[in-house]
């Protein structure tokens, strides 16, 4: 099987290892703006040779569409007015928008809609990860609205990375991936905004950091154009989750500023329920 991977970065490149590593591609073209991640993607073999998507298109099996979801929406329609036999896939953070853009494309049925859940705040080729996707979940969108073979395919393609799959309607997802991630990306931002605002030490800052604070504000290093398209994108859902959680820091601000510790301490039990979850 020959596959393309169009975007050679942190997701599109662990793919195209991980694949490689698997023996599940006989080959792997890849695809990429940056000529310093086509040197790098070739470097580290996670590609076999570098070409444009229009001449990878035919002669690959399988295309995987791993660019920022802006790019996303304008590219795949063209891949898909170029396509014959081949399956595409994405793997972006947002579903609905770029659904509707192909809703009537007569190739849609080639196409499958996914987003595996995973990532780092890094970028970039240099940045792949062995192993990233065993043991998480990936999502497929709309499965009736692709063709079996290539439902199939991509179902294949998940369990050779070792990921556990979730069909899920791709309005559904944009609201899930609003609360478990899209949000998760703005506090990290918002917190470290707030603390360079208010902490002009940035020693300080390095030496007293701990491990708390590493953790929440690691996504705040994430590609700052990326996630800009990635809100503007999911905007409603994540205005939703937004006015949800200012209203859960309101209750904490209140707790404090009235002396309600009962109230605080049932505040911070509540959120503790999340183990039953996240254990």
């Amino acid at each position: 099987m020959t596959i393309t991977i169009i975007g050679t970065g942190l997701i599109g490149g662990s793919m195209a290892l991980a694949l490689k590593e698997k023996g599940f591609a006989d080959k792997i073209i890849g695809v990429d703006d940056n000529i310093m991640h086509q040197r790098k993607a070739l470097e580290l073999y996670l590609v076999d040779e570098v070409l444009s998507w229009e001449d990878a298109l035919p002669l690959s099996d399988l295309v995987i569409l791993a660019v920022p979801v802006n790019i996303a929406v304008k590219l795949l329609p063209l891949i898909l007015d170029l396509t014959d036999k081949q399956v595409l896939m994405d793997v972006g953070s947002t579903k609905e928008e770029l659904l509707n853009v192909i809703a009537y494309h007569t190739n849609r049925r080639r196409f499958v809609g996914t987003h595996p859940m995973w990532g780092t705040e890094n970028s970039g080729p240099a940045s792949v990860v062995r192993g990233a996707f065993v043991n998480r979940a990936t999502v497929i969108c709309n499965k009736e609205k692709s063709d079996i073979d290539a439902i199939n395919m991509v179902e294949k393609v998940y369990r050779a990375l070792g990921m556990r799959i979730v069909y899920m309607d791709a309005k559904d997802h944009d609201v899930h991936v609003a609360y478990v991630s899209h949000i998760s990306h703005i506090i990290s931002f918002a917190l470290a905004n707030t603390v360079l605002e208010k902490e002009r030490e940035e020693d300080t800052i390095f030496e007293l950091a701990s491990g708390g604070f590493e953790s929440t504000v690691r996504l705040a290093k994430s590609d700052p154009l990326m996630w800009l398209h990635i809100f503007i994108q999911n905007r409603e859902n994540i205005l939703d989750v937004l006015n949800e959680h200012i209203s859960q820091l309101r209750k904490f601000k209140v707790s404090l500023e009235k002396g309600n510790y009962v109230y605080l301490q049932e505040l911070i039990e509540n959120a503790n329920g999340i183990r039953r979850i996240l254990k």
